[in-house]
C-alpha cells in the first residue's frame, strides 16, 4: 500500500532540477513585452506620423504687405525677374536670395526624424564609442540618444518655391532598454553578462541619471467606442443639461486623442462637446450632421429613427421608441430656427464661431476654419466625412435608447470599457506636443523680428532666420521628454486628453526580484482618483477574470487602484508575434470580404437602414462598416473565430470579436470589432477547433462577457443545455498574476492572507541582482543565505523566479514555548541565526563627483587626495584619497579624502550615523586622465537577525523576532535530535485559516526525505487529467502528503514527540514541526529605533528638533498630553512638555509686567584680592526693566522659552503681553 502511494507521489511532484543548463527566458521576456514594442512602435513609426500630423506655421513679413490690385504685378513680377535671374547668374546662390527678398511669407514644418543609439562623449573626430546602460548606472548619467529633426523652410505659398531642410538638434531622447535603438537589443545571457548585465536582463525601462525609471500603465477608456454613461458633472455644464452622455475617446494614428461627448438635454436634443485648449464647445448635434455631408432634413430624419419599427415594438431587442421621431423633429428644427438650411450654411455658421480659437486661420475663409474642426476635434480617428456622419448617427441612437431605458448604460469602470497608455505612446504624445511648442513659439520670434522694423533682419535671408530661431533652443525638446521621465509630471498647457498630470513614471526599485517585475506588470487607474470618497473604481468586477490579479492590490488608500496584470495577460501592440509591424488597412480589408461574404451589407453612404432587432450594426475599431442580419451573425461571429486560429488567414490572432446579443433592456446590440493597440488579450482553449494541435485563441474583456467559457474542472458551471461552453479555461491558475502565483496552495488560504502575501513578497530581502558588482544602487538588501523552496508552484521554474532566491528553508515547530511568542513574535534559534540563517547585507553606495553644480566656485580646483600631514587618516585612506576596500570605518572616522589645490587644503569626510561599516567596492570615472574627479563608494552595512526584525512565511504570516533563544533550550526531538529554528504560536493559524501554510510544512518535511521538490501549484485537484477524470479524484491531498511521510517512518499528520530542552522532560502533547520557507523583509529594528536623551534643538523655538537622521526626539503631541492628563501624571506632563523641552528662566518686571524690556547691565570688573584656596567672588547679577527705568521688582520666572518667542511675536503684531506675577499657590 505504502509503495503504491509513493509512486503516485513521486509521478506527481516532480523531481525538476531547478537551474538547467539552458534556461528559457521567453516566458519572461512576455511579461515586459509590451513596454519594448510600444517603444519600438515610437522609434519606427509613431515619432515620423506625430511630425506628419503637426501643423505647418506661416510667419508674414508686415512691412511689405501690399495692396490686393498689386498682388499679380508682383508676381508676373516675380516670375520675370526668376526667369532672367536664372539665365544670367545660372547657379549663382547669390541670386537666388535676391529673388527671395521679394517674397513676404515663409512656411516652416517637420520632416524626417532621426534617432541615435546611445554614445559617449565624442573623445576624436572618428570615434564615437557606444554608451552601454551599466556605464550609466555607475556614472549616474542618462542613457540617452541623440534627436535630429529636419525643419523645412519654404518661401512663398505657391506649389513652385523652394524647400530648404535644415537639420536641427532636438537634444539627447530617453532610450528604453531592449529597444530597437538600445545596444542590448537581441542579445543572448552570454552577450549580455559580457556587457555586465544580468542574464535574465529584459529591459523596458529608462536609465536617467543612474536611476531606473519605468513609465507605469495607466488605465484610459478604450479607444474609439462610443460608452453610454451617467454623471452627475454632466448636469452642472450648462442650464438643460441632463446628467446622460454617450462619449468617445477618438485616438489618431499618432496616437493623440481627443474625446467628444454627446450630451442629452431635457428638451429631447442632444449637444456635441468638445475640448479646444481646455474650454469645452458645444454644438447642436443637428449643425454637426448637416455641415458633415449634403444630405437632406429627410435623409437625417430617417437615419435617425431607422432604429424604430412598428413591427418590432416592445419585442426583445428592439431599441428605438415612438419618441424617436419627436426628438428628431426637434434636432432639426434647431438648426431650422438657426435660419440654416444648407450645407454651405452650416459651415459658414461653424467657422464664423470658431475662427478666434483656431491657431494660425486668421486669413482663411469661414468654411475652411469650419472643415478644420471638423477634420481636428469630431470624431478624429475617422477620416471620411461619410464615416463620421454615420457613427453620429449611431451614438445618437445608443443615447435615445440609454435615454427611453431599452438599453443600459456602459460601466466606465469596468474592464470591457477600457484599455492602457503604454510608455512609447505617452513618448510619442509627449514629443508631439513639445515639438509643436516649440514651432509656436519659432513663429513669434519671427513674427517679432519681422514687424520690428529697427531691428536689421532681413526676412528672406535664411541666415537671419536661423540666428532668430537660436534664441528658441531645440535641445529643450530633449530635456522635456527626460524630465517628464524622471519626474512623472506632464507639463503642458494642453491636456493631452489625460485626467493625470503626475504620477506617470515610478523608480523600479530592485528591493528584489518580484518587486522589480511587479512595476512592469501594475496598471493604475490615476492618482486622482485615490483621495475620492467613492468605492465604485475599486471594486473587483467580474468582468477583470483571467485580465486582472483577484489578490494582487495594496491594502490601504491604493486598494483596488493599483491592479496587476494576471501571468497570462498580455497587451495587444502594433507588432504581430513574428515581429512584424501590422498594416492595418490591409487587415481591414481582409476583415471586411470576410463579413461582407458572411452576409454584411456595407455602409453606403446615405443608406437608411433598418435597425435591432432586425439587424445589428458592425462597428470595426469605431467606424460603422455595416449592418448584418440578427439571424446569420452567430454563424459570421463562429467563422471570425476560426480564422483567427488560421495562420493562413489574414484575421489577426488577436481581434477582439464583440457581438453584444439583442436582449431586453441589456447592454445595446452589435458586432463591435477591435484590432487596436494597447488592449488587454487572454489565451482561452477553443471547445471544437478545426485543427486539433490548434486551439489557443486570444479574447479580449469586450468580448469575454458574452462569451461561454467553462472552469478546467469538467462541470458545466451551472449552464442550460441551450448555451453549452465554446470555450475552455487553460489553468485555474490564469487569474492570478506572477506574484499571486508563487504562494503554494493558495486555494487552500482565506483570500486577505494571500493579499498580505503578495505585498510582503516585494519587500523581502533577497538576492536581489546577479549583476551587484556593476551596479550603483543607492540602497540594496542583499540576503547572504539564500535557498530553493522545497515545495513551489509551477511558476517558480516558469519565470526563473530561483535565479533570485528569497528566503530560506526553516525547520519551524509550532507550539506555546517561553511566553516570548505572544501576538505574532516568533522565537529564533541563536545558533541558527549564527550558522548563517537569514544573514543579510545592506549596500549604500555614495557617489562623489567632485566637479559638482553645486560648487561652481571651487569645483574645478579639487581633486581626491590624502593629507600627508593627517598621518592618522592613513590606515583609512590610500594614497589617491579614496578609502581600502574591505576597511571596516566606525562612525566618525574619514572614508575619503578632497585636496583644494588653490587653497592647498584637505578635508577628510566623516563616516555619519551610528554603525560600523565595510568598504566593499570603489569605482572611479577615468574619463577626465588628468585628475580624479568622481568615485563611487559602497558601503556594506551587516544586518544580521536581532531581537525586533520582520520576519513572514509566504502566507501572510508575519511576525516579528522576539528572543534569539540559546540552542541548548530548544525542544528538541526524540527520534532524530533535531531543534526547530523558528518557534510560532499555535494561535496563529485558527482565524487566520493559512491552512496552506500547515500543508506546507507537511509536504516540505516529506520533500525532503525523498530528496525531492513538491508541486504546490494551486486548484491542481481541480484541472481534468487527459482521460477525463479530476487529479485528485482519487485521493485528498493530506493523505497523499501524509503517506510520504509515513513511507519514511514518521507520523501522518506531520507532529513529532519534543522533549523541553530546559527541564529534559517530554512535552505533554506531539508537536506539529517541518520546514516551512521563511522570507526576511525589510523592516528592520537597526534601521528604525530612534532614541535621544540630549541633542540639538531649533534655533527658534530652543525645542528639540525631529527626524531620525538628525539626533532628534518623537514628537509628545497633543493626544499624548491628553491621556496623562488623564491619568493625572502632572508632574511627569511638566517634565516632559517643560524640562526636558526647552526649559528657560526668563526676568520679569513685576511693576509692568513685561519678559521683553528687561536688559542685563554689565558691571565693570573691580580689582578684587583672591583668597588662596578659595573661588573667585561672584559680580552680582543686576537686570534691569528698560520701560520702567528701575531695577526694582525684578522677578525670575521658570517657563517654556517658546512662550518668550510667542510675547515677541504678539509684540511684533503691535499686541503687548503683561504678566501678573504671585507668591500664592492658588494665584
Amino acid at each position: 500500500m505504502k509503495s503504491e502511494a509513493v509512486a503516485r507521489v513521486s509521478g506527481r511532484h516532480r523531481m525538476t532540477p531547478h537551474l538547467p543548463n539552458n534556461p528559457d527566458y521567453e516566458p519572461l521576456r512576455e511579461l515586459f513585452s509590451h513596454h519594448i514594442h510600444s517603444f519600438d512602435h515610437f522609434i519606427e513609426y509613431g515619432l515620423e506620423k506625430a511630425l506628419m500630423n503637426i501643423k505647418p506655421i506661416e510667419v508674414v513679413d508686415s512691412n511689405t504687405q501690399l495692396k490686393l490690385r498689386n498682388i499679380l504685378l508682383l508676381e508676373q513680377l516675380q516670375i520675370l525677374l526668376f526667369a532672367w535671374f536664372i539665365h544670367t547668374f545660372r547657379y549663382n546662390l547669390n541670386s537666388c536670395v535676391i529673388f527671395v527678398l521679394f517674397l513676404t511669407q515663409i512656411i516652416l514644418w517637420f520632416e524626417k526624424p532621426e534617432l541615435y543609439p546611445p554614445q559617449k562623449e565624442r573623445l576624436s573626430r572618428t570615434v564615437r564609442e557606444s554608451l552601454y546602460p551599466f556605464e550609466c548606472r555607475q556614472a549616474k548619467i542618462s542613457y540617452t540618444g541623440k534627436f535630429l529633426v529636419d525643419v523645412c523652410f519654404k518661401y512663398g505659398d505657391g506649389p513652385g518655391g523652394a524647400v530648404i531642410r535644415e537639420k536641427f538638434n532636438f537634444g539627447q531622447l530617453p532610450v528604453m532598454l531592449k529597444s530597437k535603438l538600445c545596444h542590448l537589443k537581441g542579445a543572448d545571457p552570454q552577450k549580455l553578462v559580457s556587457c555586465n548585465e544580468e542574464p535574465s536582463e529584459m529591459g523596458g525601462y529608462f536609465v536617467l541619471n543612474g536611476l531606473e525609471r519605468v513609465v507605469r500603465l495607466l488605465v484610459v477608456p478604450k479607444r474609439n467606442y462610443p460608452t453610454s454613461m451617467v454623471r452627475s458633472a454632466f448636469k452642472n455644464r450648462r442650464e438643460g443639461f441632463t446628467d446622460k452622455a454617450v462619449v468617445i475617446r477618438c485616438v489618431r494614428e499618432d496616437q493623440s486623442a481627443v474625446t467628444l461627448n454627446l450630451y442629452y438635454i431635457s428638451n429631447g436634443s442632444a449637444r456635441v462637446g468638445f475640448r479646444i485648449r481646455g474650454r469645452e464647445n458645444l454644438l447642436p448635434i443637428g449643425l454637426v450632421l448637416k455641415a458633415l455631408i449634403d444630405t437632406t432634413d429627410h435623409e437625417i430624419f430617417m437615419s435617425l429613427t431607422s432604429v424604430y419599427n412598428e413591427k418590432y415594438e416592445k419585442a426583445m431587442g428592439c431599441v428605438g421608441t415612438q419618441i424617436l421621431s419627436e426628438r428628431a423633429k426637434i434636432i432639426l428644427n434647431e438648426v431650422r430656427d438657426l435660419n440654416l438650411f444648407t450645407r454651405i450654411q452650416c459651415l459658414q455658421y461653424i467657422g464664423e464661431y470658431f475662427k478666434p480659437f483656431m491657431d494660425g486661420m486668421e486669413n482663411e475663409s469661414h468654411s475652411a476654419v469650419a472643415d478644420a474642426v471638423l477634420r481636428e476635434f469630431i470624431l478624429v480617428h475617422l477620416d471620411n466625412n461619410h464615416d463620421k456622419f454615420n457613427l453620429l448617427i449611431f451614438m445618437v441612437q445608443k443615447l435615445f435608447s440609454f435615454i427611453d431605458q431599452t438599453s443600459i448604460p456602459d460601466n466606465p469602470d469596468s474592464l470591457q470599457t477600457q484599455e492602457v497608455l503604454l510608455p512609447g505612446h505617452l513618448v510619442t504624445i509627449y514629443v508631439k506636443e513639445k515639438l509643436q511648442e516649440w514651432l509656436l513659439k519659432a513663429k513669434k520670434l519671427l513674427q517679432d523680428e519681422a514687424d520690428n522694423r529697427k531691428k536689421n533682419f532681413e526676412f528672406g535671408s535664411l541666415a537671419d532666420v536661423k540666428k532668430a530661431l537660436d534664441k528658441n533652443p531645440a535641445k529643450q525638446v530633449g530635456s522635456a521628454v527626460e524630465n517628464m521621465l524622471k519626474t512623472g509630471r506632464l507639463v503642458t498647457q494642453s491636456t493631452l486628453d489625460l485626467k493625470e498630470k503626475a504620477g506617470m513614471t515610478v523608480q523600479a526599485e530592485r528591493l528584489n526580484f518580484l518587486r522589480f517585475l511587479s512595476h512592469f506588470r501594475a496598471v493604475h487607474r490615476g492618482s486622482s482618483l485615490a483621495g475620492l470618497r467613492t468605492t465604485s473604481v475599486r471594486k473587483l468586477l467580474p468582468e477583470s477574470w483571467g485580465f486582472v490579479c483577484p489578490v494582487h492590490t495594496p491594502d490601504g488608500s491604493p486598494c483596488g487602484l493599483l491592479n496587476h496584470l494576471t501571468a497570462s495577460c498580455r497587451i495587444t501592440s502594433y507588432y504581430d508575434s513574428e515581429g512584424i509591424i501590422r498594416d492595418f488597412s490591409k487587415i481591414n480589408k481582409s476583415i471586411l470580404s470576410v463579413l461582407v461574404g458572411a452576409g454584411m451589407t456595407p455602409a453606403i453612404p446615405k443608406l437608411v437602414k433598418a435597425g435591432p432587432p432586425e439587424i445589428l450594426h458592425v462597428l470595426l475599431d469605431g467606424r460603422v462598416v455595416g449592418a448584418i442580419p440578427t439571424d446569420i451573425v452567430e454563424k459570421a461571429v463562429n467563422h471570425l473565430r476560426k480564422l483567427k486560429l488560421l495562420a493562413a488567414s489574414a484575421i489577426p490572432e488577436d481581434l477582439e470579436v464583440g457581438y453584444v446579443p439583442i436582449s431586453m433592456g441589456g447592454a445595446f446590440p452589435g458586432l463591435y470589432l477591435f484590432t487596436s493597440p494597447s488592449r488587454f488579450i487572454r489565451p482561452v482553449k477553443q471547445k471544437f477547433p478545426e485543427e486539433k494541435n490548434n486551439n489557443i485563441e486570444l479574447i479580449g474583456p469586450f468580448e469575454q462577457v458574452y462569451m461561454e467559457i467553462e472552469c478546467p474542472d469538467g462541470g458545466n458551471g451551472g449552464r442550460l443545455k441551450e448555451f453549452p461552453a465554446t470555450h475552455e479555461e487553460i489553468h485555474p491558475t490564469g487569474i492570478l498574476s506572477v506574484v499571486g502565483n508563487l504562494t503554494p496552495w493558495s486555494d487552500h488560504n482565506q483570500s486577505p492572507r494571500n493579499m498580505y502575501q503578495c505585498q510582503m513578497a516585494k519587500q523581502t530581502m533577497g538576492f536581489s541582482s546577479q549583476g551587484i558588482n556593476c551596479r550603483a544602487d543607492q540602497k540594496l538588501y542583499h540576503l547572504q543565505t539564500p535557498q530553493a523552496p522545497i515545495v513551489r508552484t509551477a511558476t517558480y521554474e516558469k519565470y526563473r523566479i530561483d535565479d533570485s532566491p528569497l528566503g530560506t528553508n526553516a525547520i519551524v515547530a509550532v507550539l506555546a514555548y517561553s511566553g516570548y511568542d505572544m501576538e505574532d513574535a516568533m522565537v529564533l534559534n541563536k545558533s541558527s541565526v549564527d550558522r548563517g540563517f537569514a544573514h543579510g547585507h545592506i549596500y549604500q553606495t555614495e557617489s562623489i563627483d567632485l566637479a559638482d553644480e553645486k560648487n561652481k566656485s571651487n569645483r574645478a580646483n579639487r581633486v581626491f587626495r590624502r593629507s600627508n600631514l593627517d598621518k592618522k587618516s592613513h590606515s583609512f585612506i590610500d594614497s589617491d584619497g579614496l578609502p581600502y576596500v574591505g576597511q571596516k570605518i566606525k562612525p566618525g572616522e574619514p572614508y575619503y579624502s578632497m585636496y583644494n589645490e588653490v587653497t592647498s587644503t584637505s578635508f577628510n569626510q566623516k563616516l555619519k550615523g551610528s554603525e560600523p561599516v565595510t568598504v566593499d567596492y570603489v569605482a572611479i570615472d577615468v574619463k577626465n586622465k588628468k585628475q580624479l574627479q568622481k568615485a563611487n563608494i559602497r558601503l556594506r552595512r551587516g544586518r544580521n537577525p536581532v531581537i525586533g526584525d520582520k520576519f513572514s512565511s509566504r502566507h501572510g504570516q508575519k511576525g516579528v523576532c522576539s528572543q534569539l533563544w540559546p540552542d541548548i533550550d530548544m525542544p528538541f526531538s526524540g527520534v532524530t535530535g533535531m531543534r526547530p529554528d523558528l518557534i510560532i504560536n499555535p494561535h496563529a493559524f485558527p482565524s487566520r485559516m493559512t491552512i496552506a501554510m500547515l500543508l506546507e510544512s507537511i509536504a516540505a518535511k516529506g520533500g525532503s526525505l525523498h530528496g525531492k521538490f513538491v508541486d504546490a501549484t494551486p486548484f491542481s485537484s481541480s484541472v481534468k487529467k487527459p482521460d477525463g477524470t479530476l487529479e485528485n479524484e482519487e485521493d485528498s491531498l493530506v493523505n497523499e502528503l501524509g503517506s510520504m511521510l509515513t513511507s519514511r517512518g514518521f507520523n501522518f499528520y506531520g507532529t513529532e514527540v519534543l522533549y523541553s530542552g530546559v527541564y529534559g522532560t517530554e512535552l505533554t502533547c506531539e508537536i506539529f514541526i517541518g520546514p516551512v520557507y521563511y522570507q526576511r523583509l525589510r523592516h528592520m529594528v537597526s534601521d528604525k529605533f530612534q532614541v535621544r536623551s540630549t541633542g540639538t534643538v531649533d534655533q527658534v523655538t530652543r525645542q528639540p528638533i525631529k527626524g531620525r537622521k538628525k539626533g532628534g526626539g518623537i514628537r509628545f503631541g497633543e493626544m499624548e498630553r491628553d491621556s496623562l492628563l488623564a491619568h493625572g501624571a502632572a508632574y511627569l506632563l511638566h517634565d516632559r512638555l517643560h524640562t526636558s523641552s526647552d526649559h528657560h528662566i526668563a526676568d520679569v518686571c513685576s511693576i509692568c509686567g513685561s519678559i521683553l524690556t528687561t536688559s542685563l547691565i554689565q558691571h565693570q570688573k573691580k580689582a578684587m584680592r583672591e583668597i588662596a584656596g578659595l573661588p573667585p567672588g561672584r559680580v552680582p547679577k543686576k537686570v534691569i526693566c528698560v520701560n520702567c527705568g528701575t531695577s526694582k521688582g525684578m522677578e525670575t520666572v521658570a517657563m517654556p522659552y517658546v512662550f518668550r518667542y510667542l510675547a515677541a511675536e504678539l509684540a511684533a503684531m503691535n499686541i503687548r503681553m503683561t504678566l501678573q506675577l504671585s507668591n500664592g499657590a492658588g494665584a
